[in-house]
């Protein structure tokens, strides 16, 4: 029947009978009841509805074109549903224009990875936008490196570093905020030396391993050079009454693979000092951990085992370690080391939290953070005070545009993450038995954004994030894969919390690990303010699902 317009004439032919006459009422009677019959489009599908806050007309497309109405609904699992009104009635859905309704499209089940949840692509933008040209975490982690520098467990900088922190999140206006005392271990470096007496003199640069035996004076000795620690072994007749040098190069980043080769080459500094002592060794030197280096050395914590003696141990520079490989393939090598290590009672330190409280659900936390002291080099910018300003901008920046979750985002700086973990450990005695969703933690540098890495060999869990990546796009951190989660949330990973870890492109990261060049000028300000922001949103999007 669609398209049979109105007689227009007053008679009409009947097969061969003669002209039937109608009358005008009877015409417009029969016209008005052809129009009724006449099939409307069906309505088109209606998009789940974002908060007032979120909602942008306008909003620039993230990761994908803009769906229609139809595609605007999509099994999305965990992530499906829109945000619930945080207060007031429900927003008000205008209908379309007359004329312009079209038939509904079927929903069909999203590809992987694609993102069809309007609030979702709203709050990317949101973010997204808010951090461009920003350098607040910036300015702020220039104040506290400047003003309290390296900020080694007992020592008077890191407890000054949390008051800081503290006072700094309480004046944003987030909630909560507190310090949760942690009793930490207290080691001081002391003066430390390093030079070949024989067959030459050199001074050589050195830094004592975290945690290290002083050598209670100076101690001389002759030098035995390995390559590893599987050549230690070999060579444990010749290590008796020597100074041990690990000679153990870390390999250049390999960027197909984005590799450091980082957990191959620390093991002697990890493993090195107890298992030269067990073989008569007297001290223990290591290659500085770094495929680059100006000479410059590189520190961290060593492990004592309970089966051998304590024997002193540092790290020197690339360029030390190849001036003794070549002064020993010529003869016997002398050196004299000292190191004035003690260990101290422990301190009393705390970590610093803050939040941003959910609007349904406070109870249930979203963590992120990182950890606030550092190794007594350099300024510890960026491990891991970076790490640290990220979790703090994160938390602001949602503040800042009304994107409070359901759940409650939970700032935690942990203190004694480099040489204990003690922060970790009362974090966990703390608030374990809470309900935690995830645990995302910043401690890999603040290098150009890249990603998250998900602490989880499951498929299905790594894929429940992995599938948010296109949000991420125009942060530039849109690479998420299993991988690694955090030293510090690693209790609650072994709890079962979803563990995540902020991945920036981190091929430069172990230039300056660890070492004197750790320092803000290595920081690009609007590197730490995008893995800020794209911290923010995926804190954001953990807390906000059903």
């Amino acid at each position: 029947m669609r398209g049979i317009a109105p007689p227009l004439l007053s008679s009409v032919v009947v097969g061969k009978l003669a002209p039937v006459t109608f009358s005008p009422r009877f015409l417009i009677a029969l016209a008005l009841t052809l129009a009724a019959c006449k099939p409307k489009p069906a309505a088109p599908a209606i998009p789940p509805s974002a908060p007032s806050e979120l909602t942008t007309p306008d909003a620039p497309e993230i990761g994908e074109p803009e769906p229609g109405p139809a595609d605007a609904v999509g099994d999305e699992g965990d992530f499906s549903s829109a945000p619930a009104q945080s207060g007031g009635s429900a927003p008000t859905i205008k209908p379309p224009p007359a004329g312009s309704e079209a038939p509904a499209k079927p929903v069909t089940k999203p590809s992987p990875g694609k993102v069809t949840a309007a609030w979702m692509r709203d709050a990317a933008a949101k973010i997204t936008a808010h951090v461009s040209g920003k350098r607040r975490a910036w300015d702020r982690l220039a104040t506290m490196v400047d003003r309290f520098g390296h900020r080694l467990s007992g020592s008077k900088a890191l407890e000054q570093s949390i008051d800081w922190a503290l006072e700094t999140m309480a004046a944003d206006g987030l909630e909560n905020v507190h310090r949760e005392p942690v009793t930490v271990p207290h080691w001081v470096r002391g003066r430390e030396s390093l030079a070949v007496v024989s067959p030459t003199a050199r001074e050589l640069k050195l830094l004592g391993l975290g945690g290290t035996v002083g050598t209670k004076g100076k101690l001389v000795a002759p030098v035995v050079i390995v390559n590893d620690l599987d050549d230690l072994e070999r060579r444990s007749a010749e290590l008796p009454g020597k100074i041990v040098l690990v000679n153990q190069r870390m390999p250049a980043y390999d960027h197909d693979k984005a590799e450091s080769g980082y957990g191959t080459a620390v093991r002697p500094r990890g493993e090195g000092a107890s298992r030269a002592a067990k073989h008569g060794a007297k001290g223990l030197l290591i290659r500085s951990v770094t495929a680059v280096s100006l000479d410059t050395p590189h520190t961290g914590s060593l492990r004592y085992s309970d089966d051998a003696p304590k024997i002193p141990a540092a790290a020197i520079t690339h360029e030390g370690a190849e001036l003794l490989a070549r002064l020993a393939a010529r003869g016997e090598v002398k050196v004299q080391l000292s190191l004035g290590a003690r260990t101290l009672p422990d301190a009393r330190s705390g970590n610093a939290i803050a939040e941003l409280r959910g609007r349904e659900r406070p109870e249930e936390v979203v963590l992120i953070g990182g950890h606030i002291d550092s190794w007594d080099v350099g300024d510890g910018a960026a491990d891991d005070g970076a790490g640290c300003l990220m979790a703090m901008e994160a938390a602001l920046l949602l503040k800042e545009l009304g994107l409070v979750p359901r759940r409650t985002i939970r700032v935690v700086l942990f203190t004694n993450e480099e040489n204990g973990l003690a922060g970790a450990q009362a974090y966990f005695k703390a608030h374990g038995r809470e309900v935690h969703v995830a645990a995302i933690e910043s401690d890999s540098g603040a290098g150009a954004p890249k990603g998250f890495s998900v602490a989880s060999k499951d498929p299905a869990t790594v894929a429940s994030v992995e599938r948010l990546a296109p949000l991420f796009g125009k942060l530039g951190a849109d690479d998420i894969s299993a991988g690694w989660g955090g030293a510090d949330i690693s209790p609650l990973i072994d709890a079962g919390v979803l563990g995540i870890a902020v991945r920036p492109e981190s091929s430069r990261y172990f230039d300056v690990h660890h070492s004197p060049a750790d320092t803000i000028e290595k920081i690009d300000p609007d590197h730490l303010e995008r893995n800020a922001g794209a911290l923010a949103l995926l804190a954001y999007l953990l807390a906000e699902r059903e």
